[in-house]
């Protein structure tokens, strides 16, 4: 059962500055969600506690996160990350912990928050790489975000008007979802968005592109592809999905995706229009009866 969190209860970070430098320089950032904190960094000298409530170093506004749900602790040039006994867990990378090292770019995750360690090297100049970052990844599934897909098709649109060239875009996202959250809580969800999102990505190729469009809709650009082959790395991806076990907190959560496919043709005169013809497909894929591709 998730506590309640105290609606007089505010964010607060502490003055970790304040904390005598131990091991060289070593910082969190906040990757996720996409809120008033995001890219916010927390300077870990020293010691840092990490919890909803005020009093923790890093002080985090979420009633997903326990009042006390994590620490950080240096040793020598290494920072150990210790879970506190927290509801939700504490997960590295994906994988729940009870302790371990932070490596320079793993991804902790309290609850539905996430941060990113950066330890080593130039704090500032690894900081500001991963605001840019921020800027075109999404936090959460690590592919690309909106906004950078957005101006990918532009590019991609652009080329075929004026080479007569060929884009496909596959969007597709996961049947029923609501009900995953409904029954197994959203971090169960994020769980599933973020580990189908791998499985995809670790079959894009290089010339392919890959992003989270919102929620829980996501996007393959394919340029040079037919309707064919199109439909074909379409069923790909959808097989993939279905033939995946995911897993959360020891529950087996069953999860099927549809896909809509949309080309290139006269009729396309910006990303929207490629989006939209691939929607009403989705929508077609919806009706005739989920898990399955319409191109």
């Amino acid at each position: 059962m998730l506590s309640g969190m105290s609606a007089d209860v505010k964010t607060r970070v502490g003055d970790l500055q304040a904390v005598p430098a131990v091991g060289g320089e070593a910082c969190l950032v906040r990757i996720y969600p996409p809120d008033a904190e995001l890219g916010r960094k927390f300077e870990l000298a020293g010691g840092a506690t990490i919890g909803r409530d005020p009093s923790n170093t890093i002080a985090v506004e979420s009633d997903l996160v326990s009042r006390r749900h994590a620490e950080i602790a240096a040793r020598a040039e290494a920072r150990i990350i210790r879970d506190l006994g927290s509801t939700n867990g504490t997960y590295v990378n994906g994988a729940p912990i009870t302790e371990t090292e932070l490596r320079s770019g793993d991804l902790v995750k309290v609850g539905d928050v996430i941060f990113k360690f950066l330890h080593g090297g130039s704090i500032e100049a690894l900081y500001h790489e991963e605001i840019y970052r921020m800027t075109i990844i999404d936090g959460l599934t690590e592919a690309y975000n909106k906004r950078y897909l957005l101006e990918h098709l532009e590019r991609e649109i652009s080329r075929c008007r004026r080479y007569g060239r060929r884009v496909a875009l596959l969007l597709f996202d996961v049947d029923r979802f609501k009900q995953v959250n409904d029954a197994h809580g959203h971090l169960a969800g994020d769980a599933v968005l973020r580990e189908l999102a791998g499985l995809v990505r670790r079959r894009i190729r290089r010339e392919e592109l890959f992003a989270r469009y919102g929620g829980e809709e996501f996007v393959v650009v394919i340029p040079e592809a037919t309707r064919e082959a199109a439909a074909q790395a379409a069923e790909s991806i959808r097989r993939l999905a279905a033939e995946h076990r995911f897993v959360f907190d020891g529950t087996a959560i069953p999860v099927t995706i549809s896909v809509g496919v949309g080309l290139f043709d006269e009729r396309v005169s910006g990303p929207l229009d490629l989006l939209r013809a691939a929607d009403e497909n989705l929508y077609k894929a919806k009706h005739a009866g989920r898990n399955c591709v319409v191109a």
